[in-house]
């Protein structure tokens, strides 16, 4: 090897310590066929346009500012209510909050009514009241985690489930008769086809984060998240990748998140990116759909505005990836990162109430 050859053999090293393409990987990578559905649906979009120029300046301000913040999936920890042990009950906790991650939004005028859970002193809304409600009924001894209570109905009752998700405010978590169905079909499913446990679910997918994506997707009809649009499947599968992609950032590309293929998962298409894309001048709507979502009315699942909204924004985050690597050829950076980074910085926008326009309003259990 010459001087000017790579050191294959490191770079595997390094990039298995980093999370990213660790590990050998076989002759031929399972195919999601969400970023080729993706680049279907942002060719075919009529309401839904990327704004090159925008795309680019927002892959210059997106990759200036993680490296600033030195934002990597070890961010993914330090958030305050992101687990902290990286074991077997870790795997299940992660489940269980990808299991039930969608649809937070409140249709309440006023923000301090909407659904929250008090948690530890604090008051958590949205993704964060989910994660709270996990961490208290454990502390209240309720083993919410564990698969096997899942379909034990006479322990784990409905009017238990609700108190688990109860609400410091009058308003209930949304979908809640639908989250409770969630939980006990993938407790039936995981005890039928996988012993019971979430770990032999991930253990069958050797280590390959689009197998799992197939697991979740094949067995739990929950996770199959996809549409029709121009008469064609369209893929989506937000939640099945994003538990794919909390697994690698827990447990650092290693272990239960050692994934060969994690590139392969795409941006988690759902209300908080396309708000965040729009604001960061990348996506533009038209007038019509930019004035249904400014008026704050509903978008139905499975729309074609919906369809648009989501499927333009994973294309558009597969450019910014793109624009990063063309302007940083050794920048370590995945559609993994740019979405968590792109949801951080909504919510905190959310928080400054420096919103550029609302996101969009769709009820469904995708998302």
């Amino acid at each position: 090897m010459s001087d000017s050859e790579p050191d294959e053999e490191l770079l595997s090293l390094l990039r298995q310590s980093l999370g990213i393409n660790g590990g050998s990987s076989p002759s031929k990578v399972i195919d999601t066929k969400v970023l080729k559905d993706a680049e279907y649906v942002y060719d075919h979009s009529i309401d839904v346009a990327l704004d090159t120029h925008g795309t680019k300046a927002a892959a210059a301000t997106i990759w200036k500012s993680m490296q600033e913040k030195k934002y990597s999936f070890k961010t993914w920890s330090e958030h305050t209510l992101h687990p902290k042990t990286k074991d077997e009950s870790t795997v299940n906790f992660i489940f269980l909050m990808d299991l039930l991650n969608f649809c937070f939004w409140s249709e309440h005028p006023v923000p301090t009514e909407c659904f929250s859970v008090d948690y530890q002193g604090q008051t958590f809304t949205g993704y964060w009241s989910l994660v709270a409600a996990i961490h208290r009924a454990l502390e209240e001894d309720i083993p919410i985690t564990t698969p096997a209570f899942w379909i034990n109905e006479t322990e784990c009752t409905d009017d238990l489930l609700k108190h688990i998700f109860r609400s410091t405010t009058s308003e209930q978590i949304p979908l809640l008769d639908q989250r409770i169905q969630c939980i006990r079909e993938a407790g039936h499913i995981l005890a039928s086809s996988f012993d019971g446990s979430v770990v032999n679910l991930v253990k069958q997918a050797n280590n390959s984060a689009a197998s799992l994506i197939e697991l979740l997707t094949t067995h739990f009809p929950c996770f199959n998240d996809t549409a029709t649009f121009e008469s064609n499947p369209i893929h989506f599968q937000k939640r099945a990748q994003i538990l794919v992609a909390d697994l690698w950032a827990c447990f650092e590309g290693q272990s239960y998140g050692c994934f060969y293929d994690i590139d392969t998962v795409t941006m988690f298409a759902d209300y908080r990116i396309p708000q965040m894309l729009h604001s960061l001048g990348c996506l533009r709507y038209s007038p019509s759909l930019e004035t249904h979502i400014r008026n704050l009315k509903e978008v139905e699942s499975g729309c074609s505005w919906e369809v648009q909204l989501r499927g333009c924004s994973i294309w558009c985050v597969e450019l910014i990836r793109r624009e990063i690597v063309r302007q940083h050829p050794k920048a370590e950076v995945n559609a993994i990162l740019i979405d968590f980074f792109l949801y951080d910085t909504m919510k905190d926008r959310v928080k400054e109430g420096v919103e550029k326009i609302p996101h969009h309003r769709t009820r469904s259990i995708w998302y």
